[in-house]
Protein backbone atom coordinates (compact mmCIF):
# COMPACT_ATOMS: atom_id res chain seq x y z
CA UNK A 1 0.00 0.00 0.00
CA UNK A 2 1.27 3.33 -1.05
CA UNK A 3 2.13 6.17 1.62
CA UNK A 4 0.53 8.74 1.72
CA UNK A 5 2.21 12.11 1.99
CA UNK A 6 0.46 14.59 4.22
CA UNK A 7 2.61 17.84 4.09
CA UNK A 8 0.97 20.74 4.70
CA UNK A 9 2.16 24.28 4.45
CA UNK A 10 0.29 27.17 5.88
CA UNK A 11 1.86 30.91 4.85
CA UNK A 12 0.95 33.46 7.29
CA UNK A 13 0.30 36.52 5.31
CA UNK A 14 0.18 40.26 6.95
CA UNK A 15 -3.55 41.97 6.76
CA UNK A 16 -3.76 45.06 4.51
CA UNK A 17 -6.05 47.48 3.83
CA UNK A 18 -10.16 46.22 5.15
CA UNK A 19 -8.78 42.66 5.96
CA UNK A 20 -6.53 44.11 8.92
CA UNK A 21 -9.88 45.41 10.49
CA UNK A 22 -11.09 41.74 10.55
CA UNK A 23 -14.22 43.03 11.33
CA UNK A 24 -16.18 39.33 10.57
CA UNK A 25 -14.09 38.10 13.93
CA UNK A 26 -16.10 40.72 15.70
CA UNK A 27 -19.44 39.06 14.47
CA UNK A 28 -18.29 35.70 15.56
CA UNK A 29 -18.37 36.95 19.11
CA UNK A 30 -21.63 38.72 18.89
CA UNK A 31 -23.01 36.29 21.75
CA UNK A 32 -20.41 37.69 23.80
CA UNK A 33 -21.04 41.34 22.87
CA UNK A 34 -24.26 40.72 23.64
CA UNK A 35 -23.79 39.41 27.04
CA UNK A 36 -21.72 42.14 27.58
CA UNK A 37 -24.16 44.60 26.49
CA UNK A 38 -26.90 43.22 29.19
CA UNK A 39 -23.98 43.33 31.95
CA UNK A 40 -23.66 47.03 31.73
CA UNK A 41 -27.43 48.09 30.63
CA UNK A 42 -28.86 46.55 34.07
CA UNK A 43 -25.83 46.42 35.98
CA UNK A 44 -25.55 50.07 35.57
CA UNK A 45 -28.46 51.11 37.64
CA UNK A 46 -28.87 47.60 39.79
CA UNK A 47 -28.47 49.81 43.18
CA UNK A 48 -30.23 53.23 42.22
CA UNK A 49 -33.46 54.19 43.37
CA UNK A 50 -35.25 55.35 40.87
CA UNK A 51 -33.40 52.62 38.25
CA UNK A 52 -33.91 53.54 34.79
CA UNK A 53 -36.05 57.25 35.55
CA UNK A 54 -32.24 58.62 36.02
CA UNK A 55 -31.56 58.00 32.19
CA UNK A 56 -34.41 60.72 31.57
CA UNK A 57 -33.85 63.00 34.79
CA UNK A 58 -30.62 64.87 33.70
CA UNK A 59 -31.48 65.57 30.02
CA UNK A 60 -35.45 66.95 32.03
CA UNK A 61 -33.62 69.21 34.12
CA UNK A 62 -30.87 70.49 32.07
CA UNK A 63 -34.08 71.33 29.42
CA UNK A 64 -35.16 73.45 32.70
CA UNK A 65 -32.38 75.10 33.12
CA UNK A 66 -31.11 76.00 29.32
CA UNK A 67 -35.10 76.91 28.74
CA UNK A 68 -35.05 79.43 31.72
CA UNK A 69 -31.16 81.16 30.83
CA UNK A 70 -30.84 80.24 26.91
CA UNK A 71 -34.30 80.27 25.71
CA UNK A 72 -35.97 83.13 27.55
CA UNK A 73 -33.50 85.12 28.77
CA UNK A 74 -30.54 84.74 25.83
CA UNK A 75 -33.38 83.82 23.35
CA UNK A 76 -30.84 81.59 21.15
CA UNK A 77 -33.61 79.67 20.24
CA UNK A 78 -35.42 79.25 16.83
CA UNK A 79 -38.71 81.67 16.02
CA UNK A 80 -42.37 79.49 15.85
CA UNK A 81 -40.55 76.15 17.81
CA UNK A 82 -41.27 76.23 22.36
CA UNK A 83 -37.32 76.34 23.25
CA UNK A 84 -38.14 73.46 25.56
CA UNK A 85 -38.60 70.70 22.98
CA UNK A 86 -36.28 72.76 21.08
CA UNK A 87 -33.06 72.18 23.70
CA UNK A 88 -34.82 68.73 24.59
CA UNK A 89 -34.74 67.29 21.35
CA UNK A 90 -30.88 68.03 21.06
CA UNK A 91 -30.02 67.09 24.76
CA UNK A 92 -31.46 63.92 23.55
CA UNK A 93 -28.38 62.47 21.11
CA UNK A 94 -25.81 64.53 22.91
CA UNK A 95 -25.98 62.82 26.11
CA UNK A 96 -26.13 59.76 24.09
CA UNK A 97 -22.69 60.71 22.50
CA UNK A 98 -21.36 62.24 25.33
CA UNK A 99 -22.35 58.74 27.78
CA UNK A 100 -21.38 56.51 24.89
CA UNK A 101 -18.08 58.55 24.49
CA UNK A 102 -16.98 57.68 28.40
CA UNK A 103 -18.02 54.39 28.15
CA UNK A 104 -16.37 53.81 24.89
CA UNK A 105 -13.47 55.71 26.34
CA UNK A 106 -13.27 53.51 29.58
CA UNK A 107 -13.94 50.26 27.74
CA UNK A 108 -10.39 48.87 28.10
CA UNK A 109 -9.57 50.02 31.31
CA UNK A 110 -12.68 48.58 32.99
CA UNK A 111 -12.39 45.64 31.30
CA UNK A 112 -8.66 44.63 31.56
CA UNK A 113 -9.46 41.65 34.00
CA UNK A 114 -11.33 40.02 31.36
CA UNK A 115 -8.63 40.78 28.48
CA UNK A 116 -6.03 39.84 30.49
CA UNK A 117 -7.64 36.31 31.15
CA UNK A 118 -9.32 35.23 27.89
CA UNK A 119 -9.00 35.94 24.24
CA UNK A 120 -10.98 37.90 22.34
CA UNK A 121 -11.50 40.66 20.09
CA UNK A 122 -11.20 43.69 21.69
CA UNK A 123 -13.10 45.73 19.83
CA UNK A 124 -16.03 43.95 21.20
CA UNK A 125 -15.47 46.48 24.29
CA UNK A 126 -15.82 49.56 22.26
CA UNK A 127 -18.59 48.42 20.52
CA UNK A 128 -20.33 47.30 24.33
CA UNK A 129 -20.47 50.85 25.49
CA UNK A 130 -21.78 52.54 22.20
CA UNK A 131 -24.89 50.06 21.76
CA UNK A 132 -25.66 49.77 25.27
CA UNK A 133 -25.97 53.34 25.92
CA UNK A 134 -29.17 53.02 23.53
CA UNK A 135 -31.27 52.34 25.79
CA UNK A 136 -31.05 55.34 27.51
CA UNK A 137 -31.23 56.96 24.35
CA UNK A 138 -34.72 54.93 23.86
CA UNK A 139 -36.47 55.58 27.19
CA UNK A 140 -35.40 59.55 26.33
CA UNK A 141 -37.32 59.04 23.23
CA UNK A 142 -40.28 58.00 25.01
CA UNK A 143 -40.04 61.45 27.70
CA UNK A 144 -40.00 63.44 23.88
CA UNK A 145 -43.39 61.84 22.96
CA UNK A 146 -44.73 62.79 25.81
CA UNK A 147 -43.34 66.20 25.41
CA UNK A 148 -44.74 66.90 21.71
CA UNK A 149 -48.26 65.67 22.51
CA UNK A 150 -48.04 68.27 25.71
CA UNK A 151 -46.59 70.94 23.37
CA UNK A 152 -49.53 70.01 20.83
CA UNK A 153 -46.29 69.19 18.15
CA UNK A 154 -47.04 66.48 15.44
CA UNK A 155 -43.51 64.85 13.81
CA UNK A 156 -43.18 65.79 10.12
CA UNK A 157 -42.86 63.08 7.56
CA UNK A 158 -38.98 63.46 7.55
CA UNK A 159 -39.26 61.33 10.66
CA UNK A 160 -38.89 57.75 9.36
CA UNK A 161 -35.40 59.32 8.24
CA UNK A 162 -34.39 59.52 12.63
CA UNK A 163 -32.97 56.13 11.89
CA UNK A 164 -30.78 57.03 9.97
CA UNK A 165 -29.37 60.04 12.71
CA UNK A 166 -28.98 57.96 15.26
CA UNK A 167 -27.11 55.62 12.88
CA UNK A 168 -24.47 58.62 12.68
CA UNK A 169 -24.54 59.51 16.35
CA UNK A 170 -23.41 56.11 17.37
CA UNK A 171 -20.57 56.12 14.20
CA UNK A 172 -19.57 59.31 15.73
CA UNK A 173 -19.39 58.13 19.23
CA UNK A 174 -17.63 55.03 18.43
CA UNK A 175 -15.03 56.68 15.67
CA UNK A 176 -14.26 59.54 18.71
CA UNK A 177 -14.15 56.52 21.03
CA UNK A 178 -11.66 54.15 19.86
CA UNK A 179 -9.09 56.78 19.81
CA UNK A 180 -9.64 57.92 23.31
CA UNK A 181 -9.78 53.87 24.05
CA UNK A 182 -6.45 53.18 22.69
CA UNK A 183 -4.87 56.71 23.96
CA UNK A 184 -6.13 55.98 27.31
CA UNK A 185 -4.23 52.55 27.90
CA UNK A 186 -1.00 53.98 27.35
CA UNK A 187 -1.78 57.79 28.40
CA UNK A 188 -4.13 57.22 32.01
CA UNK A 189 -4.60 61.16 31.58
CA UNK A 190 -7.01 60.92 28.49
CA UNK A 191 -9.37 59.29 31.09
CA UNK A 192 -9.12 62.25 33.39
CA UNK A 193 -9.42 65.11 30.37
CA UNK A 194 -12.26 63.21 28.48
CA UNK A 195 -15.49 64.60 30.79
CA UNK A 196 -13.70 68.06 30.65
CA UNK A 197 -13.06 67.95 26.74
CA UNK A 198 -17.13 66.35 26.20
CA UNK A 199 -18.20 69.40 28.70
CA UNK A 200 -16.18 72.34 26.05
CA UNK A 201 -17.06 70.20 22.95
CA UNK A 202 -21.20 70.85 23.77
CA UNK A 203 -20.73 74.88 23.56
CA UNK A 204 -19.44 74.79 19.97
CA UNK A 205 -22.62 71.96 18.99
CA UNK A 206 -26.00 73.18 18.09
CA UNK A 207 -27.58 72.44 21.79
CA UNK A 208 -28.58 75.65 23.38
CA UNK A 209 -28.48 77.70 20.56
CA UNK A 210 -29.97 77.40 16.67
CA UNK A 211 -27.42 77.74 13.89
CA UNK A 212 -28.96 80.31 12.25
CA UNK A 213 -27.84 81.99 15.44
CA UNK A 214 -24.65 82.08 14.21
CA UNK A 215 -23.31 84.63 11.39
CA UNK A 216 -23.04 82.81 8.37
CA UNK A 217 -19.73 83.35 7.50
CA UNK A 218 -18.80 80.93 11.02
CA UNK A 219 -21.12 78.37 10.01
CA UNK A 220 -19.13 76.51 7.73
CA UNK A 221 -16.59 76.47 11.02
CA UNK A 222 -19.86 75.01 13.46
CA UNK A 223 -20.57 72.54 10.91
CA UNK A 224 -17.00 70.86 10.50
CA UNK A 225 -17.80 69.26 14.25
CA UNK A 226 -19.76 66.21 13.55
CA UNK A 227 -21.99 66.41 16.34
CA UNK A 228 -23.81 69.52 14.54
CA UNK A 229 -25.18 67.44 11.61
CA UNK A 230 -26.11 64.91 13.90
CA UNK A 231 -27.78 67.58 16.36
CA UNK A 232 -29.46 69.46 13.23
CA UNK A 233 -30.52 66.31 11.80
CA UNK A 234 -32.56 65.35 14.89
CA UNK A 235 -34.45 68.68 15.13
CA UNK A 236 -35.14 68.52 11.34
CA UNK A 237 -36.02 64.40 11.69
CA UNK A 238 -38.70 65.11 14.57
CA UNK A 239 -39.26 68.45 15.33
CA UNK A 240 -39.27 69.55 11.71
CA UNK A 241 -36.75 72.73 11.69
CA UNK A 242 -35.70 74.30 8.99
CA UNK A 243 -33.85 71.59 6.61
CA UNK A 244 -30.31 71.39 7.37
CA UNK A 245 -27.55 72.95 4.96
CA UNK A 246 -26.78 69.42 2.83
CA UNK A 247 -23.86 70.15 1.28
CA UNK A 248 -22.35 71.50 4.99
CA UNK A 249 -23.91 67.31 6.02
CA UNK A 250 -22.64 65.54 3.67
CA UNK A 251 -18.79 67.68 4.58
CA UNK A 252 -19.77 66.17 8.56
CA UNK A 253 -20.54 63.09 7.50
CA UNK A 254 -17.37 62.44 5.73
CA UNK A 255 -15.36 63.71 8.83
CA UNK A 256 -17.58 61.17 10.82
CA UNK A 257 -16.44 58.61 8.36
CA UNK A 258 -12.73 59.13 7.92
CA UNK A 259 -12.98 59.44 11.93
CA UNK A 260 -14.27 55.99 12.41
CA UNK A 261 -12.15 54.48 9.93
CA UNK A 262 -9.17 56.29 11.51
CA UNK A 263 -9.94 55.31 14.91
CA UNK A 264 -10.28 51.54 13.64
CA UNK A 265 -6.69 51.22 11.96
CA UNK A 266 -5.23 53.00 14.64
CA UNK A 267 -7.02 50.66 17.66
CA UNK A 268 -5.74 47.46 15.89
CA UNK A 269 -2.07 48.95 15.45
CA UNK A 270 -2.60 49.17 19.10
CA UNK A 271 -4.37 45.79 19.98
CA UNK A 272 -1.15 43.82 20.40
CA UNK A 273 0.25 46.13 23.52
CA UNK A 274 -2.88 46.15 24.98
CA UNK A 275 -2.31 43.19 27.51
CA UNK A 276 1.46 44.02 27.98
CA UNK A 277 0.27 47.99 28.75
CA UNK A 278 -2.81 47.41 30.64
Amino acid sequence: MDRINHNFTLIIKRSKGLRKLDLREVWQYRDLLYMLIRRDVFGKYRQSVLGFTWAFIPPLLQMVVFTVIFGNVAKLGPEGTPYYIFSFTALLPWNYFSKALQSCGNSLISGQNLITKVYFPRLVLPLTGVIGCLIDLAIGMVVLVILMIVGGIAPPPQIILLPVFIVIACITALGAGLWITALSVRYRDIAFATPFLISLWMFVTPVIFAVEKIPEKYQLLLWLNPMTGVIEGFRWSIIGTSSPVWTYMAGSLTITCLVLLGGLYYFKAMERSFVDVI
